[in-house]
């Protein structure tokens, strides 16, 4: 089916105004588009990122409107005369879109990309390039992971020389991608931990793009500084592998709870650091006793590699 996209530019004053006349028009289902709620949300949510892309941000300048669909037919076009003649002071524009348009268009934006010296990362609906590569197939969505970023890339680049028969966990594993990636590299095991609670279906459906199936793959939603049968479940497991790609505010804030996770001499992957943070997260990391072996960077973004501390030898 084809649709009428229809823009009403207005201002952060009148925008409540705008929607509350068309939601008494019978209109439904409508986009706002606000700078103001955006910087607003921005401001108020801060200990979620370090980084907000610039592009996007010039991108929303000055930008304030309504969007709402109707059918590209006769009847669209009769409710949109309707509208404008209920709405003489706004000015309705229309614009044609396709149900392609919605659901394939972003898709020319995902390429393969090469990560480190044996991965290739690979959009599901691709075909692999022959390059000799380990295969890790993805379908990007609306959870952080696509392996386009320098922060994911740092990780997958260090599970090379890590994965190889351990057991993993993986904090904040959004689409899964650290964890499939370590599977992929040979780990035995893998438990991915996401506050967002789509996590679950969108890593387990990843996973089963890459072959691996729930026997080898373990995902929950939940907060392990709240949770405190999650938390003490990863207790119970102390992993050999231990990754965290998050912001660093959220890295701090976990330090304390990596060594607990950790089997003796076990590697902690940390990264999602923006330049400027690395020295407070060094020392958040040495504070919770674990020693810092590495420390990479990338596009003005950093990772460390940790051990912890033996503590059967104490």
């Amino acid at each position: 089916m084809n649709w009428l996209e229809i823009t009403v530019n207005t201002s952060h004053e009148k925008l409540e105004s705008v929607t509350d006349r068309l939601t008494a028009l019978g209109v439904e289902g409508f986009i706002t588009e606000d700078e103001a709620d955006v910087k607003e949300f921005l401001e108020n949510n801060k200990k979620y990122w370090d980084y907000v892309d610039e592009d996007f941000m010039r991108g929303m300048e000055g930008v304030c409107r309504v969007k709402f669909y109707l059918e590209d037919s006769d009847a669209g076009r009769a409710e949109l005369s309707r509208l404008g003649g209920a709405l003489p002071e706004l000015e309705l524009l229309p614009r044609q879109v396709r149900d392609e348009d919605w659901e394939n268009n972003w898709r020319e934006y995902y390429k393969p990309i090469e990560v480190g010296e044996r991965l290739i990362i690979v959009p599901q609906w691709l075909r692999a390039p022959e390059t000799g590569r380990v295969e890790l197939r993805l379908d990007p969505g609306l959870i952080f992971g696509t392996g386009s970023h320098a922060t994911t890339q740092l990780c997958l680049a260090e599970l090379e020389k890590y994965a190889g028969g351990r057991t993993v966990l993986d904090l904040g594993c959004g689409s899964g991608i650290l964890a499939i990636g370590a599977l992929l590299l040979g780990a035995r095991r893998a438990v991915g931990v996401d506050i967002d609670d789509k996590a679950p279906k969108v890593v387990m459906e990843n996973a089963g793009f890459n072959g691996i199936g729930p026997d080898r793959l373990t995902v929950f939603a939940g907060d392990v500084l709240s949770d405190r049968e999650l938390d003490g479940y990863l207790r119970g497991e102390r992993f050999d592998l231990v990754l965290m790609n998050i912001v660093a505010d959220v890295i701090i804030a976990l330090s304390p709870k990596v060594p607990g996770y950790l089997s003796p001499e076990g590697v902690f992957i940390c990264s999602g650091i923006i330049e400027g943070r690395q020295w407070e997260v060094r020392a958040a990391l040495e504070g919770a006793g674990l020693e810092i072996t590495g420390h990479k960077t990338k596009d003005g973004w950093h990772a460390f590699i940790c051990r912890g501390k033996d503590d059967t030898k104490e």
